[in-house]
């Protein structure tokens, strides 16, 4: 098994390192941009973590798909600024506010070839499966995006909508880098799937934790501003649970306006004391508790070594257990 430290440095290189086509820099400086930002960098980490448990050696045959696994994240992150009508990311100006919506339209498109041309340098042997793997997973990706666009046109939306949603939108990408890593790595159908629902339960954690930090975090911390899903009027994990457990008048709070900045205080303010009185945070600290508590049961069904259980465990932890 390769170390954790040796996985994290090649990591830390590979993104130092990374390189984009120069020209046309109206094209191109925006990936640069935003890779710059950095960013936990989760579905890499995870792709070498889970390779690293099958296999003792590194080259690009594993460095580049992994790579790629965060170009395209990227790309999303900078369409998805685009619709939300974001302002920052990670604490910096979107693309789309430091450069316009068309650049960011166009240099997001290509992020997402880009992440292609790397996911090809995957090992022959085993290029159509990955290939085959990342292509579904970008659909799914892409369907979980217009689920979460159609719910702001819907008055209600179940919990099992939501979760739905999220494990398309999230849950299912963080479950390929899982089994990416696997899969290159040599392992066999069975440990694949093992891993790949560790990482689909881990990502619906990581969303409910994302879901309660933009409520609950440290602006500092979260990398942008607390209450924009609030803002947003967007039905997040936190807005649905309170309606379960009947706090009254959330549709109509979230309907407030947001335009000046006192409006935009009063609005979070409103919206926050209602999840307060139906306790809606310790809710989501139990749901998310709950769902990395079944990734690691997954992973546990995996025929791993042991130090491989714990260094999955110490990964589950270090992304969900950040604020709780």
């Amino acid at each position: 098994m390769i170390q954790e430290s040796t996985l994290e440095q090649a990591l830390k290189d590979l993104f130092a390192h990374i390189q984009f086509q120069s020209e046309p820099e109206g094209l191109y400086d925006p990936l640069r941009y935003m890779i710059s930002l950095g960013g936990k960098r989760i579905r890499p980490r995870l792709c070498l973590l889970t390779y690293g448990i099958f296999r003792e050696d590194l080259g690009p045959w594993l460095l580049e798909p992994a790579a790629g696994l965060e170009v395209f994240h990227t790309f999303t992150l900078i369409h998805d600024d685009i619709m939300d009508r974001s302002a920052l990311r990670r604490g910096s100006q979107t693309v789309w506010k430091k450069w316009d919506e068309d650049t960011a339209i166009l240099s997001g498109d290509v992020m997402c070839i880009d992440a292609y041309k790397r996911m090809a340098q995957a090992p022959a042997q085993v290029l159509p499966q990955v290939l085959n793997l990342f292509s579904r997973t970008a659909s799914e990706v892409c369907d979980g995006q217009q689920m979460d666009m159609d719910f702001e046109k819907h008055d209600h939306v179940s919990m099992e909508q939501y979760m739905q949603m999220i494990g398309l939108k999230t849950g299912v990408l963080i479950a390929c880098a899982a089994q990416m890593g696997a899969l290159i790595g040599g392992a066999d159908t069975r440990n694949q799937q093992c891993l790949y629902d560790y990482g689909y339960n881990l990502g619906l954690a990581f969303q409910v934790a994302d879901d309660y930090l933009d409520a609950y975090g440290d602006e500092k911390v979260f990398g942008k501003p607390i209450g924009g899903d609030i803002l947003n009027a967007k039905k997040s994990w936190l807005t649905i649970k309170a309606e379960q457990l009947g706090a009254a008048g959330i549709a109509e709070a979230l309907k407030a306006p947001a335009e000046t900045d006192e409006e935009k205080t009063a609005k979070i303010a409103r919206v926050k004391a209602l999840y307060d009185s139906v306790n809606v945070a310790d809710a989501a600290k139990g749901t998310i508790a709950d769902l990395s508590g079944r990734a690691i049961l997954k992973a546990a069904e995996a025929d791993l070594p042991e130090e491989g259980l714990d260094a999955l465990k110490r990964f589950a932890h270090s992304l969900v257990g950040r604020s709780f």
